[in-house]
C-alpha cells in the first residue's frame, strides 16, 4: 500500500513539474513572437471585407493607413469604434484610410456589430489569426500607423480616445 502511494505521489509530482516547466517555457518564448517594429515595412496581406471586396494593404500605398486589430467581445474596442468612424469621415478624403481587422469572429457577429454602431469603414476578418500573428499582436485593441510609403510609424495597444485617433490620423496624413 505504501509503495502504491509513493508511486502515485511521484506521478503527481512529475505531472505538476511538467506543467510548471511548460508554463515557464510558454511565457519565456511568447515574447520572442516577432512584432512589427516602428520603422519596419508593414507586412502586406489580403483579407476580404463584409461586402466581399478584397483589401490588400499594398493597395493603399500613397495613403496613410490606420490599421486597427479588434474584436466585438472587447469592451475597449467597442468604445473606440465610433471615434474611429468619426475620424475616418474626417480624413478619408485627405489620404488616410482605416483598415479594421476583426480577429476570428463570424461574419454575422461582425456585421451585426457594425450595423449597430453604424460603422462604414472597411472591416475585414482575420479568420485564422494569420495577419494578427504576422504583426505580433497579442492584446486587443492594437493599432498600427502606416505612412504613405508603407512604413510603420507607430504601434499602440489599448483603448483610443477620439482626440488620440485624430492625432494619429494627422501623423500619417500624406
Amino acid at each position: 500500500m505504501k509503495k502504491r502511494r509513493l508511486v502515485m505521489r511521484t506521478l503527481i509530482l512529475l505531472v505538476l513539474g511538467a506543467a510548471v516547466a511548460y508554463s515557464l517555457y510558454a511565457n519565456l518564448t511568447k515574447d520572442n513572437k516577432q512584432k512589427v517594429a516602428v520603422g519596419d515595412k508593414a507586412p502586406d496581406f489580403a483579407l476580404v471585407d463584409m461586402q466581399g471586396n478584397k483589401h490588400r494593404l499594398s493597395d493603399y500605398r500613397g495613403q496613410g493607413v490606420f490599421l486597427n486589430f479588434w474584436g466585438t467581445w472587447c469592451p475597449p474596442c467597442k468604445k473606440e469604434m465610433p471615434y474611429i468612424n468619426n475620424q475616418y469621415h474626417q480624413y478619408k478624403d485627405n489620404g488616410v484610410q482605416v483598415l479594421s481587422v476583426d480577429i476570428q469572429e463570424s461574419e454575422l457577429a461582425v456585421n451585426q456589430f457594425a450595423e449597430r454602431l453604424k460603422l462604414d469603414f472597411p472591416i475585414v476578418i482575420d479568420k485564422d489569426k494569420e495577419v494578427m500573428n504576422v504583426y505580433g499582436v497579442d492584446t486587443l485593441p492594437a493599432t498600427f500607423l502606416i505612412d504613405k510609403d508603407g512604413n510603420v510609424v507607430q504601434y499602440y495597444t489599448g483603448e483610443l480616445t477620439e482626440y488620440k485617433i485624430k492625432e494619429f490620423m494627422e501623423k500619417i496624413k500624406p
